[in-house]
């Protein structure tokens, strides 16, 4: 007893550095799902925007003229693309795009 009594407080501060760092490791991992989770989610967006990007292009490219609705679109797209870390085939097939001629007669695209 007199053991307990001469060292209760390193039982109690040992006791409580024991819970506190239980704690900070169960919300680091918490923590680290989240992040994982989101680049998931980031990843998945940067596909299908990868995939709309592509298709847009492809048509577009197809047909050898752009509107300039059009084109807008394509640069929406393409802005949101690249500042989610996407490059290679869509900045080319955009740098290819943006060279198109303007057809400033042709209907509004938004169906594409």
């Amino acid at each position: 007893m007199d053991f307990i009594a001469e060292y209760w407080a390193e039982f109690l501060f040992g006791g409580l550095a024991t819970v506190i760092t239980a704690m900070l490791s169960a919300g680091y991992r918490k923590l680290a799902r989240k992040v994982e989770e989101h680049e998931q989610v980031k990843d998945g967006i940067l596909a299908i925007l990868h995939d709309r990007l592509y298709q847009l292009c492809q048509y577009y490219l197809g047909q050898g003229t752009i509107t300039p609705n059009a084109l807008k679109n394509v640069e929406y797209l393409y802005r949101s693309y690249h500042s989610l870390g996407g490059n290679g085939t869509g900045t080319e097939l955009y740098t290819r795009v943006t060279k198109l001629p303007l057809d400033l007669e042709g209907a509004d695209d938004n169906e594409h």
